[in-house]
């Protein structure tokens, strides 16, 4: 029935008692205050925790990461035979090292002879290119000595221009000859016999002389750079 109130919905209901509770008697020894600024004194526990000791796992120990414990990947195989075959592994790329090292010095060995000959083959065309010119012209100073050496007195004196002329061209080949360095060889008598110069075309024992050295010379030879063009043609004393 609706006597009028109004209901909130948060009155309770009818029906609903509270219950007696005994207020706590603080005096009693069960229940003590604790001291003003103070904390209630609670009793130790009678057992003791364990010391805490981290869980030990593979590759960890007590202070932490061990890195000495993780091999690397690299590392050789530790299965029998594995050093013996990493060894020979090694000691054939030494061998091949050497083989290949011992064919590139050789090879750049083989090729600075190669440019050494191509240099001095070069040096010698350009200063003994006109050897065998020189040589062919040799013949015409030979032919030219023998045809003043052939005139007489008297031809001197009949065909003196002649004979002029011949000795000019004579000079004027020696002189084309000292362009080129061509020298003519021609020992003097009493001059020691020089194997590397001179060729001995007759031995003959000579009151005075002294063997083994020239008497006569009956070919000049000739010299181009210091390389011997023709050997000079003389006579050699002999002991008596």
């Amino acid at each position: 029935m609706n006597d009028g109130t109004k209901k909130t919905g948060k009155e309770p209901a009818d029906d609903f008692e509270m219950p007696d509770f005994d207020a706590p008697d603080f005096g009693t020894p069960e229940f003590e205050t604790p001291k003003q600024g103070g904390a209630p004194d609670f009793e130790a526990p009678d057992f003791e925790a364990p010391p805490f000791e981290p869980a030990a796992t593979e590759g960890f120990g007590a202070s932490g990461f061990d890195p000495a414990s993780i091999a690397p990947e690299s590392a050789p195989s530790a299965e029998p035979g594995g050093g013996a075959a990493t060894d020979e592994a090694m000691a054939a790329l030494m061998a091949e090292r050497d083989e290949l090292r011992e064919k590139l010095m050789r090879a750049l060995a083989e090729a600075e002879n190669v440019r050494r000959r191509a240099e001095r083959d070069k040096k010698d065309a350009e200063t003994f290119g006109g050897v065998k010119l020189a040589r062919d012209l040799l013949s015409v100073h030979d032919n030219l000595s023998r045809a003043l050496a052939a005139a007489s007195d008297a031809e001197r004196e009949a065909a003196a221009t002649l004979i002029e002329g011949v000795e000019l061209t004579q000079k004027e080949l020696l002189s084309a000859f000292a362009k080129h360095k061509v020298e003519p060889v021609v020992p003097e008598p009493g001059e020691k016999f020089d194997p590397n110069l001179h060729q001995a075309m007759f031995e003959a024992p000579v009151p005075g002389a002294e063997p083994g050295t020239v008497i006569e010379v009956m070919q000049a030879g000739f010299t181009m750079s210091g390389r011997l063009l023709r050997p000079a043609l003389v006579g050699v004393a002999k002991a008596g």
